[in-house]
């Protein structure tokens, strides 16, 4: 196999005919029901997932922490390990609380938050953030992300093997966006209900009650 087509098989947008390579499988999320419904069983890695919501502080933590803890402690599924990098916050509405997340398993040692002065400074330390190659995941706030913003986060998630984040209000459902995953959170009957509303390689979909 020639050098031009390795780095062409190598690219995680490339769908190969006869299963998935060790490249292309999802990053579990720790709920079944929502791995069930996610092409490689999990969060898609070195890709951009926006996660769509009325108001911060419904429940999109919770969503992220099994996977988050997995990155920040080298384990990315059972048997499946990686060298672990930071998991970067940038500009969140709210302060982590340290207790609550080393109850979910998240290594502390490996959280790093910054704080840009606006939401142009907040998308370039996104950017530089995902390409550096030293970040596991990054999550990021921000009420400017649009179109051409997304697509530079998605090759730069790309380029530095890392997973982008991205919080947007329910407002941008109707916005294009060049994330490999988009979804939103819903209050459900009996607790939070995921809408998928494009995901690459699968098909809208409905996860009710994803914890339950």
């Amino acid at each position: 196999m020639n050098d031009a087509l390795r780095k062409i098989l190598q690219n995680p947008r490339v769908w190969r005919g006869q299963g998935q390579s060790q490249q292309q499988r999802g990053l579990t999320s720790g709920y079944p029901k929502l791995d069930r419904h996610l092409p490689g069983g999990g969060w898609p890695l070195q890709a951009l997932t926006e996660i769509l919501l009325e108001h911060y502080g419904t429940g999109e933590l919770q969503l992220l922490m099994p996977a988050l803890a997995r990155l920040s402690r080298k384990q990315l599924s059972p048997g499946v390990s990686a060298g672990a990098g930071w998991i970067t916050w940038i500009n969140p509405p709210f302060d982590p609380y340290p207790p609550a997340l080393l109850q979910w398993g998240v290594n502390l040692s490996r959280v790093l938050m910054v704080r840009p002065k606006s939401n142009r400074e907040a998308l370039w330390a996104a950017e530089q953030a995902l390409s550096s190659g030293n970040c596991a995941a990054v999550l990021l706030w921000s009420d400017a992300l649009d179109d051409a913003a997304s697509r530079r986060l998605q090759l730069a998630a790309e380029a530095g093997s890392s997973w982008a984040i991205a919080f947007r209000s329910s407002r941008a459902r109707a916005q294009s966006s060049a994330a490999a995953l988009r979804i939103e959170l819903l209050a459900g009957s009996t607790g939070t209900d995921i809408g998928i509303l494009k995901s690459r390689g699968g098909r809208p979909a409905i996860v009710r009650d994803y914890a339950g």
